[in-house]
């Protein structure tokens, strides 16, 4: 995956927002791929096709206005695993589980799963707080992202880790299909 420059990314930002939506994430991806990602929090059912062939549009023009290089543009919504990159994005999303992937490992762990406590400014940086269970997730006896706590589950452990020590991070989607099985 080649890098996107910040020029880049401010121009998609600014376009994005001024047509209503929130920019999660530009990459280039192989084979000229250029891939936008975009929410809209504030409209219930979130990024539908029509938002992504609109964006798509006024992009494509911006780009060509711009001498911007790519072969393909894909712009499309963040799903139900959505990335989490930026603090806004950790803030929104407080009290949902999350996928963590650590630069270095807390306690043994750089792969954690966790519900999201919060964020919190901490010498001007940001830091999430986060609710591992350790009896879930990864641990011997459970499937990996099951959600099936092991025998002998250990209660949860808190921890702060400070944002630019995340590698990745994404929901865990939860699904409630009304309690039908």
């Amino acid at each position: 995956m080649a890098a996107v420059s910040a020029q880049l990314v401010q121009l998609v930002e600014q376009t994005v927002q001024g047509l209503g939506y929130e920019l999660v994430e530009v990459e280039r991806l192989g084979r000229g791929l250029l891939r936008v990602t975009l929410d809209a929090p504030a409209v219930p059912g979130g990024i539908g096709v029509d938002d992504c062939e609109r964006v798509s549009h006024q992009l494509t023009h911006l780009f060509a206005v711009e001498g911007v290089d790519y072969e393909r543009l894909e712009v499309s919504s963040p799903g139900l695993d959505r990335k989490l990159i930026k603090p806004r994005d950790y803030e929104r999303f407080v009290g949902h589980r999350v996928r963590v992937q650590l630069i270095k490992p807390v306690a043994g762990r750089r792969r954690l799963f966790a519900r999201l406590l919060g964020v919190e400014i901490t010498a001007g940086e940001p830091v999430i707080k986060l609710q591992v269970d350790e009896g879930q997730h990864g641990t011997k006896g459970a499937r990996a992202g099951s959600g099936v706590p092991t025998r002998g589950a250990v209660a949860p452990t808190v921890i702060e880790v400070a944002l630019a020590d995340i590698e990745r991070a994404q929901l865990v989607p939860e699904l409630d299909f009304g309690g039908r099985r």
